[in-house]
């Protein structure tokens, strides 16, 4: 089920994907607090819709924000291939320093903590490097979306 929050327009597009990262200090005092805050913070979140609502003044957002659909969504990551399949439950191997590996996006996912356990959705395969520096034997997966309560 879609919430409608507030974004800047720049991540206004359906199939934009976003982290929400909580309250900033220059939130205090704003009128459309309620509207922007009503995401969980941490989860990653998909943009699904768009709403006719103008552009609103934002201390935050440089150019405002505008109203959109959001669902949560799910998150591609790294997990160890031993049992790696849909329906189980894995978690992340933990952090890596090899920033420039074509895989660090997928072993420090952005919306998924080291200490939770997520619910693999679906394998997809071969991770994107050629080796693991840490000699990791992974597995690339989507964890299934996070249940927030709304």
């Amino acid at each position: 089920m879609a919430t409608v929050t507030l974004i800047g327009p720049r991540l206004a597009e359906p199939g934009t994907e976003f982290v929400f990262n909580g309250e900033s200090p220059r939130c205090e005092g704003c009128p459309y607090r309620g509207q922007c805050l009503n995401l969980t913070e941490g989860v990653r979140y998909r943009v699904t819709g768009t709403r006719d609502s103008g552009i609103l003044e934002c201390a935050v957002h440089d150019t405002g924000v505008t109203a959109v659909e959001v669902e949560p969504a799910p998150v591609r990551a790294n997990v160890k291939s031993t049992g790696a399949y849909a329906g189980s439950s894995a978690t992340l191997e933990g952090p890596c320093p090899y920033t420039e590996c074509p895989s660090h996006e997928f072993c420090e996912p952005l919306g998924a903590d080291f200490e939770e356990s997520y619910k693999i959705q679906e394998v997809l395969g071969d991770p994107p490097h050629d080796y693991c520096a840490l000699d990791r034997d992974l597995t690339l997966v989507e964890f299934a979306p996070r249940d927030v309560d709304r």
